[in-house]
C-alpha cells in the first residue's frame, strides 16, 4: 500500500511539472468588445507556482499548483456593511491594498480608518476603477442598479458577488426569487464584459470583524464558468487563515448556495453559534 501510494505522488508531481512547464504565467484576456475610447481593458495576471501546493486533505495523490495572488488589490462595494468591511478587514490584515467603497467617500474612508491595516475609502465608481478584484457586499435592493451604474469601469475585471437575496418574517429568514436565478447570475447579466464569480457567501460577519478569532474555520464555495477566475477566487480565500476555497459548480448552481444562507442564520439563532460549512474528503 505505501509503495503504490508513493507512486501515485510521483506521477502526480510528474504530471504537474509537465503542466507548469507548457503553461508557465497566464493572463486573463479581455472581453470581446472594444474598450471604451481613450481606456484599456485592465487584466488580472494569473501566476503559477510550483512551490506552492495544494494537497486534498483524504487524497495523498492530489496534487495541483495554487494561484498567486499576492499583492492584488481588493476593492468592497459596499464595504461599509458588516460583511464587507469584515473581508476587508481580513484581506488586508493578509497584506492585500483594500479599498473601502460607498455611495459616500466620507463614509468609506471612515470604515476603512475604523480596520487600519493600511486599508482607504472611496466612492463605489473609483473603486470599480482602481481595484484589480472587486467584491460586491451591497444590500439585495440596491444590488442591480450598482451595477448596472458600474458596468464601464468593471469590464475586464474579476467581479465577486457574495450577496444572498434573503427576506425574513415571523418564521425567520427564506430565499428569495430572482428573475435571473440567482444574484451572481444578474451581475453576470448586468456586466457582460466582466468575469463574474459567487463566492463568501456563507462567512460569518462577526467572525471576520473580531479580532480574537485568527482563523476562520470554515470553506468557502467558489461558483463560477472561468475556470481561471474561479482559480483566482479560491487562492483569494485562502489569504484568510483557516478558509479553504473550493469549487462549487457553474455560475447557475449559485441559487442554492445564497438561498443555504437561510439555513445557516436559522442554525445559528437556534444554537447560538456563527455556524459555516465544511466539504469533506477533498
Amino acid at each position: 500500500m505505501a509503495g503504490a501510494a508513493r507512486d501515485r505522488r510521483a506521477r502526480a508531481l510528474h504530471l504537474l511539472n509537465h503542466r507548469l512547464r507548457r503553461t508557465g504565467p497566464r493572463a486573463l484576456q479581455p472581453p470581446d468588445h472594444p474598450a471604451p475610447p481613450g481606456r484599456s481593458h485592465r487584466t488580472t495576471r494569473l501566476r503559477r507556482t510550483a512551490p506552492r501546493v495544494r494537497r486534498g486533505r483524504g487524497r495523498p495523490g492530489m496534487i495541483w499548483p495554487m494561484t498567486d495572488v499576492t499583492g492584488l488589490s481588493i476593492g468592497i462595494l459596499g464595504g461599509t456593511g458588516d460583511q464587507g468591511k469584515g473581508l476587508a478587514r481580513r484581506f488586508a490584515l493578509a497584506g492585500h491594498p483594500v479599498i473601502i467603497g460607498s455611495r459616500n467617500a466620507q463614509r468609506a474612508q471612515e470604515a476603512a480608518e475604523s480596520i487600519g491595516e493600511g486599508a482607504t475609502g472611496a466612492e463605489n465608481a473609483e473603486v470599480a476603477a482602481r481595484a484589480d478584484i472587486v467584491i460586491v457586499a451591497v444590500p439585495w435592493d440596491g444590488h442591480k442598479e450598482l451595477l448596472e451604474s458600474l458596468r464601464e469601469p468593471l469590464a475586464g475585471k474579476i467581479v465577486v458577488d457574495c450577496v444572498n437575496p434573503l427576506g425574513f418574517d415571523k418564521q425567520g429568514p427564506f430565499p428569495l426569487p430572482v428573475e435571473e436565478g440567482s444574484a451572481a447570475q444578474q451581475a453576470a447579466a448586468v456586466l457582460p464584459g466582466s468575469r463574474v464569480v459567487g463566492a463568501f457567501h456563507h462567512v460569518s460577519a462577526v467572525l471576520l470583524l473580531d479580532p480574537a478569532v485568527e482563523k476562520v474555520d470554515l470553506d468557502v464555495l467558489v461558483l463560477g464558468d472561468d475556470r481561471e477566475a474561479t482559480d483566482l477566487v479560491q487562492a483569494l480565500a485562502e489569504r484568510i487563515p483557516g478558509i479553504r476555497g473550493v469549487y462549487g459548480g457553474r455560475l447557475r448552481n449559485a441559487h442554492q448556495v445564497e438561498a443555504f444562507t437561510a439555513n445557516l442564520i436559522a442554525i445559528n439563532r437556534r444554537y447560538k453559534a456563527h455556524a459555516g460549512l465544511r466539504i469533506t474528503d477533498i
